[in-house]
């Protein structure tokens, strides 16, 4: 029996793509004051401290279970792809940073079936085949630079998206019976410690902010980063897929990019017709990996 889909399923589904698709202008804003390092552990370290408070609810959570999957989801599903993700838009721009990132379901299908055992289907298959093709044509036609060093840039973006493909299937493998807002909680809990004391002894933050001139608002840009697109964000997606389904949470991916694209322009940057068909191909190939 087909599930239904509620208006608030929608809603919520709308107000994702407009966050996570947002996340790397706010990217981008952070760069102007801080280093990419800088952005990324602030990122991480806000989004640990918001969620502080609910450790003490969920003191119970049996970790000589979980840790396999809260590794994966604190390390390759956040620690590692904010350092990633902002350390390539140093050099590209922040709309081909969100279009590379439709890629995570095309990665997550692969591991699925490499790591995890997962059924391998033939509509999986060619989906893949067909989403890696606009992958390589949006590296190779994503930036007006000459400077082919860019590729290498882009290609930290696949890096994440291939960490965060692995984070969905540890997630499902280890910690499909613990409670979502749990598993958030302390996933970050073993990050956020991590990303503070690397911040503050091992970067220049604090001078940043009071001597940068965009130093306090590029602080909120990131702050906002941390604790909605990073905390609240990932405690909302999983209770989307618990209303309405992993297919329909997955519809965030067809949207991300188009308002990746959107502040992108907005915020001057060029977007070239080849890149609107690659990314067009690439989102044939997720349709066609969730078709029944």
């Amino acid at each position: 029996m087909q599930r239904s889909i509620s208006f608030l399923s929608w809603v919520i589904l709308i107000v994702l793509s407009l966050v996570w698709g947002s996340s790397f202008i706010l990217m981008k804003e952070g760069l102007k004051a801080f280093t990419s390092d800088e952005v990324a552990a602030i990122r991480i370290s806000m989004a640990s401290l918001v969620l502080l408070p609910f450790v003490y609810k969920y003191r119970g959570i049996s970790f000589q279970k979980t840790w396999k999957g809260l590794v994966l989801m604190g390390v390759f599903g956040s620690l590692l792809p904010a350092f990633l993700f902002t350390k390539a838009e140093t050099r590209i721009s922040s709309s081909l940073t969100g279009m590379l990132n439709a890629l995570t379901p095309l990665f997550t299908i692969i591991l699925g079936r490499l790591l995890f055992g997962q059924h391998f289907s033939r509509n999986k298959f060619i989906g893949v085949a067909i989403g890696f093709i606009g992958a390589v044509c949006l590296i190779l036609f994503g930036d007006d630079s000459e400077d082919s060093s860019n590729i290498l840039y882009s290609l930290l973006v696949v890096l994440a998206t291939l960490f965060y493909a692995l984070s969905v299937n540890g997630i499902k493998a280890f910690l499909s019976d613990t409670d979502s807002m749990a598993a958030t909680v302390w996933s970050f809990m073993l990050t956020g410690p991590v990303a503070a004391v690397y911040l503050f002894s091992s970067t220049d933050f604090t001078t940043h902010l009071t001597r940068q001139p965009h130093g306090w608002a590029s602080f909120g840009f990131v702050s906002i980063l941390g604790i909605v697109g990073s905390a609240i964000s990932v405690v909302i997606y999983n209770t989307l897929i618990k209303q309405a389904g992993v297919v329909f949470a997955a519809s965030c991916t067809y949207l991300i990019p188009v308002v990746a694209i959107g502040w992108g322009l907005y915020d001057g940057e060029t977007v070239h017709s080849l890149q609107f068909v690659a990314i067009g191909v690439i989102i044939l190939g997720i349709w066609l990996i969730n078709r029944k």
